[in-house]
């Protein structure tokens, strides 16, 4: 791709949304009132805005490979520090996909040199729940169980964190775990128990 479309590009779009609205960018520059935290995946084939059909200043974004939250990653840690005591969002949202690269090299025994620390949060959770995984013959519907698994558990470490546990007792946030289905463009609710995962992390995990 020529970097100068991009600026092309970019140029149409700005005057399409002055087309609508002479005061887009002006009213955009006052700030941003989110009430979603989203995370999810770089692939490039995963957008969050425009999967969820949202417009800027409704969605507060972090990705990263494979939409992982450890704990020891200052990157997603700060974020969800600002988006839920200075954004005060209303919900977080945790969403993987199927045929998500970073899950797949996961579940391979290649050495991948600097991603071997970062695939090895997956490959733990594959350890966690390696009986039911491994009780699943086909390997794609293995691998796509493997995804759904990930977004549990990193559901679950938010759960753990100080910020969130504090703006659960406070005002109610909640936790969703999500998949978007590339092949079909569906988002789908995992229809996680918050408030029971709430409840059994709090037990080992509780901060006052």
């Amino acid at each position: 791709m020529d970097i100068k479309y991009i600026f092309d590009r970019n140029k149409a779009w700005v005057q399409n949304k002055l087309s609508t609205d002479s005061n887009y960018f002006s009213d955009l520059s006052k700030g941003q009132n989110p009430d979603i935290l989203y995370i999810g995946c770089s692939d490039s084939r995963v957008t969050a805005e425009e999967l969820m059909g949202v417009a800027p200043g409704e969605v507060f974004v972090h990705r990263n490979i494979a939409n992982m939250v450890p704990n020891t990653d200052l990157s997603a840690m700060s974020v969800i520090d600002y988006a839920v005591l200075h954004l005060k969002v209303k919900h977080v949202v945790v969403c993987g996909h199927y045929f998500c690269g970073g899950v797949k090299a996961a579940m391979r025994s290649q050495d991948l040199g600097i991603l071997n620390p970062w695939l090895r949060n997956i490959r733990d959770v594959y350890r966690t729940h390696r009986e039911e995984l491994n009780a699943i013959n086909d390997e794609e519907e293995r691998y796509k169980r493997l995804v759904e698994l990930n977004v549990q558990e990193q559901c679950i470490n938010v759960v753990k964190t100080a910020e969130v546990q504090r703006a659960f007792r406070g005002r109610g946030i909640t936790v969703h775990g999500w998949v978007f289905d590339i092949h079909s463009g569906k988002l789908i609710d995992l229809k996680i128990d918050f408030s029971k995962i709430m409840d059994e992390v709090r037990e080992i995990y509780r901060l006052e």
